[in-house]
């Protein structure tokens, strides 16, 4: 079994996606802090000085807090400053994804060679087919 393990751990697939996944989180961690730290303050900025890191909606009587972090300690919250948050982060890192695999497909087809015509039969092969047609008729 422990063989069959190495096996399975050296399959280059199985490679490629563990440095994936790695590669993956860490580009979701600087992902999270351009969105975080640079575009929704730039957003904000843009419309009025809003912090949608801030926005939510208590549900119950009890929360009265202005912050979102104080507001969670008093209750239950709908933070959807933070899902509006989340979404931009998904949108950028899709589109890096389609721009990462359009350019990988881009790059194979200029790879495949073009499709060359099939060679022409030896001689011998000509010439048992004319005798195979000859026979025929």
């Amino acid at each position: 079994m422990l063989s069959e393990f190495k096996e399975f751990i050296a399959k280059g697939n199985v490679m490629d996606l563990a440095v994936g996944v790695i590669i993956g989180a860490a580009f979701a961690a600087i992902t999270s802090s351009m969105v975080d730290d640079i575009i929704m303050p730039i957003v904000g900025a843009i419309f009025g000085g809003l912090d949608f890191s801030n926005y939510f909606l208590p549900l119950g009587g009890e929360v009265t807090a202005a912050s979102l972090e104080a507001a969670k300690e008093q209750g239950a919250v709908l933070a959807y400053g933070s899902f509006i948050t989340a979404v931009v982060n998904f949108v950028i890192i899709a589109f890096i994804i389609f721009l990462m695999v359009r350019a990988v497909n881009n790059m194979r087809r200029k790879e495949e060679p073009a499709e060359e015509a099939p060679a022409a039969p030896p001689e011998d092969i000509k010439l048992l087919t004319e005798i195979r047609d000859a026979l025929q008729k």
